[in-house]
């Protein structure tokens, strides 16, 4: 709990390219309404500054939420008419901005509330060619911290000189999750899984997911485990006529994995309810939102071993890691983890995601970072601060 509960403006400069209206994008954008309130859970006075199509300003639960029109013609985000008006009304104490890019924009903060800590979060930021570096490096060296899911993922940017000797670096994920666990049998009557093992993917069948390491090790696996299903829910498809190709032309696969395409977001909490493990693929992840809500549904992951992803696992403590790209190592773990008792390891897991990953455990990490920052602004001490707390 912050001592003096000081007020927080989180913002987000992202323009949604559908041009969603505010109700919209708070029913589409889980992430925002979701670390908001983990925040507001913990006591901390929160305001959300979102760009959107047009402005508007409403409450949900105990949140302000302040959409600003992005205007097309403006220098940058932070510039458009209104902006600097609207919050610099809120006086926050400190501001939480939503990625790295928007170096331009923290130097418009920072020159228009002198003084206020602003704290920047990943969101699964690349680092910038070398001669885009030098702008970069004059907006972050303005911020008091940095969020990175995992503290290994800030290492490219200190090595480039992006950061301040005085920004902090914290240990936050990207968001939480409110699904649940609940009655396998009953999901998988409603969804049709079906599988000993039943495996799950949830995420693009592009080359950063590697579907296709995904389907080799499956294809291993299916002659240890002939009962292994394996069904694939995704947004783009990149890829998709090589993953046709490549079930197509394996009898291993052709009758054990099926392409559900897009489904709605509630769904999926039935499906990850459904099946045994969750499967991924990916090489980079900002945070793994699928596998957090995964973890939330007491789902078992078997996911590669990215900076991220051994974060929200705590390492691997709950479900298995795997070298990205290594279809053997996949078959590998499937193997291990199949012949491990089910119920025991849905327990572990969700009693993993309570202590480390649910709203409450993410409000107390963004509240004691809050606090941190706010107490420590005349000094601008240099920290590397996991702020976790552990069960």
């Amino acid at each position: 709990m912050l001592s003096a509960s000081p007020h927080v403006v989180q913002i987000s400069f992202f323009v949604d390219p559908q041009q969603r209206e505010p109700e919209q994008l708070l029913r589409d954008w889980p992430t925002l309404v979701e670390v908001a309130e983990a925040a507001h859970g913990a006591g901390v006075r929160v305001s959300v500054v979102q760009a959107c199509s047009l402005a508007r300003s409403l409450m949900r639960n105990g949140v302000d939420y302040h959409f600003f029109a992005a205007e097309p013609t403006a220098a940058t985000p932070a510039r458009s008419t209104g902006v600097d008006t609207l919050i610099r009304s809120l006086d926050p104490d400190v501001l939480h901005v939503h990625g790295l890019g928007f170096f331009a924009d923290v130097a418009v903060l920072a020159k228009l509330l002198p003084g206020v800590p602003i704290l920047l979060q990943d969101h699964a930021s690349r680092l910038p060619r070398p001669w885009r570096r030098r702008a970069w490096r004059r907006g972050l060296s303005l911020v008091s911290g940095v969020a990175f899911c995992a503290t290994e993922q800030s290492t490219p940017f200190a090595k480039a000189g992006l950061f301040a000797d005085h920004t902090r670096i914290y240990e936050i994920p990207e968001s939480s999750s409110r699904f649940t666990p609940g009655d396998q049998a009953l999901a998988r009557q409603s969804t049709g899984l079906a599988g000993n093992p039943c495996l799950l993917w949830v995420g693009h069948l592009n080359a950063n997911k590697d579907p296709l390491t995904v389907l080799d090790g499956v294809s291993e696996a299916a002659g240890t485990l002939p009962e292994i299903q394996l069904w694939c829910c995704f947004g783009t498809a990149p890829l998709h006529a090589a993953v046709t190709r490549r079930i197509a032309r394996d009898p291993r696969l052709r009758c054990r994995v099926h392409l559900l395409g897009s489904r709605p977001h509630e769904q999926i909490e039935q499906f990850m309810r459904a099946a045994d493990f969750l499967v991924s693929g990916s090489h980079r992840e900002g945070s793994g939102y699928a596998l957090i809500e995964a973890l939330a549904c007491g789902l078992p992951p078997v996911v590669t071993d990215i900076p991220s992803f051994r974060t929200l696992t705590g390492g691997g403590a709950v479900g298995r890691l795997w070298p990205c790209g290594e279809a053997q190592r996949l078959c590998a773990s499937l193997l291990s983890i199949a012949s491990q008792p089910r119920a025991a390891l849905r327990a572990a897991v969700r009693t993993h995601f309570d202590c480390e990953l649910s709203v409450q455990a993410l409000g107390r990490q963004l509240a004691d970072t809050y606090r941190q920052l706010h107490d420590h602004r005349p000094a601008r001490a240099a920290a590397v601060s996991g702020a976790g707390t552990r069960c």
